[in-house]
C-alpha cells in the first residue's frame, strides 16, 4: 500500500465527523481508503470541511495551486468521493461522510476487492458508529399498511416523500451488489434504491436518460411504481433520520443492507430509528397461516398459537401487513412519548449525534 500517512489523516478526519469512521486494529480502514483515493487526493480531502467552498477558496486556504486543486476536486466529485453543490462564488466542494456518503456513491465502480474490504471493515468497526444515537436511518411504513383515516406527517410517509420531490432517479442497491460480490447474493430486486431532489430535472430527462450513468431518471409516476415494486418484494423503506432534506429512500433488507444487517449480524436493536407506528394484531381474526411471520425481517412476530407482536422488536415498517390474507394486522400510532420526533435538519441531527460521542459523555 502507498504511504499511509495521508490515509491516516483522512481516516481521522472522517471519524471526526458526526457520522464517524472508527479505526481498526487491522488497519483495514486505511486499505479501504487507499482503494478509493490516491495519497494526494486523500491529503486534499482531509482538509475539506462540511461547508461548501469553491476551488479557489480551498486553494487559497491551503496555499495550493488553484488550477491543480480545481481539477482534483472536480475528479473527486465526479467519482462520488466528495460533495459538490452551489456555493457563494460558484461551484463548491465539501467533505462527505463515509456512510451514508462515499461508500453508497461507489455502486457503479464497486468491485470484489472493495466489497471484501468493506465487509472486513463492517465486522471490525461498523458497529461502533452504527450504535451511536440518533440512528443514521429511520424506517417509514409502506403505503398499504397505513389506513387512510390515520393522521400521518409527510416525513412519515414514503409516498408523501416521493410526491413532495421535484426530481426522481433510481440506481442499483450498493448493499446487494456488495453482498453478491462476496458470495452472499440476495434474491430481492436490485434496481430499487431511489434518489430525490427538490430541483426539477436534477437527474436528467426520464425520456432520454444519459448513457453510462448509474442514476436513471424517473418520472413521478415511475418513482411511485418503483416504491410499490419494492414494497411488493417485502423490502423495508428507510430514509435519513431527519424531517427535512430527505434526498433518498433506501429499499432494503436485513440480508444485505449495511444498516439493517446491524440488527441481525451485530445484534444492535437501535441501529435504525423505528417509524412512528407499531403493529397490532387481532387474535380473533388470525388464522395462524404464518405468512406474516415469514415476511417479518425483525423477528417481531410469533404464532403462540395465534399471531403475537413484540412491540420492542417491531420497527413499524408494515411489510408484513399485505401478506395477511384476513387483515389481522394493522399499524397504529405509537403511544405518545414512546418515540421522539426525528431531528428537523441534518445540522440538528449532527449536533445531537456529536453530543453522543463517547469521549464527550460524562
Amino acid at each position: 500500500m502507498p504511504d499511509t500517512l495521508p490515509y491516516q489523516h483522512l481516516a481521522r478526519r472522517l471519524d471526526a465527523l458526526p457520522e464517524g469512521f472508527p479505526a481498526t486494529e487491522s488497519g483495514v480502514e486505511l486499505r479501504l481508503l487507499a482503494h478509493l483515493f490516491t495519497p494526494e487526493e486523500a491529503a486534499l480531502v482531509a482538509e475539506l470541511t462540511l461547508m461548501l467552498e469553491t476551488a479557489p477558496q480551498i486553494a487559497i486556504r491551503l496555499g495550493a495551486d488553484p488550477r491543480a486543486t480545481r481539477i482534483t476536486l472536480k475528479g473527486l466529485a465526479r467519482r462520488g468521493l466528495i460533495t459538490a453543490g452551489r456555493a457563494c462564488g460558484g461551484l463548491g466542494y465539501a467533505i462527505m461522510p463515509f456512510v451514508v456518503g462515499i461508500y453508497e456513491m461507489q455502486g457503479a465502480t464497486l468491485d470484489a476487492a472493495l466489497a471484501q474490504l468493506f465487509e472486513a471493515y463492517y465486522h471490525e468497526a461498523f458497529g461502533r458508529t452504527a450504535a451511536r444515537q440518533p440512528p443514521v436511518h429511520r424506517v417509514i411504513p409502506i403505503g398499504e399498511s397505513v389506513r387512510a383515516e390515520m393522521d400521518i406527517a409527510p416525513y412519515e410517509s414514503a409516498v408523501a416523500i416521493v410526491e413532495r420531490a421535484r426530481a426522481w432517479a433510481v440506481t442499483d442497491c450498493v448493499c446487494r451488489k456488495q453482498q453478491a460480490l462476496i458470495g452472499r447474493p440476495c434474491a430481492h430486486p436490485l434496481d430499487v434504491c431511489m434518489m430525490l431532489s427538490e430541483t426539477a430535472g436534477a437527474f436528467g430527462d426520464p425520456a432520454a436518460p444519459a448513457e453510462g450513468t448509474a442514476l436513471r431518471p424517473l418520472t413521478r409516476e415511475q418513482a411511485l411504481a418503483t416504491l410499490q415494486r419494492a414494497a411488493d418484494a417485502g423490502l423495508v423503506h428507510s430514509v435519513s433520520n431527519t424531517r427535512e432534506g430527505l434526498w433518498y429512500i433506501c429499499n432494503c433488507c436485513t440480508c444485505a443492507c449495511g444498516i439493517l444487517r446491524g440488527i441481525v449480524d451485530l445484534g444492535l436493536r437501535n441501529v435504525v430509528a423505528p417509524s412512528a407506528f407499531v403493529n397490532r394484531a387481532d387474535a380473533d381474526l388470525c388464522i395462524a397461516c404464518g405468512a406474516c411471520v415469514e415476511r417479518c425481517a425483525f423477528d417481531a412476530l410469533t404464532l403462540d398459537p395465534s399471531i403475537r407482536v413484540d412491540a420492542l422488536r417491531c420497527v413499524g415498517c408494515g411489510v408484513c401487513i399485505p401478506a395477511c390474507p384476513v387483515a389481522a394486522l394493522r399499524l397504529e400510532p405509537r403511544p405518545v412519548g414512546d418515540i421522539a420526533p426525528p431531528p428537523e435538519t441534518l445540522a440538528e441531527w449532527r449536533a445531537q449525534r456529536e453530543r453522543q460521542r463517547p469521549e464527550t459523555q460524562a
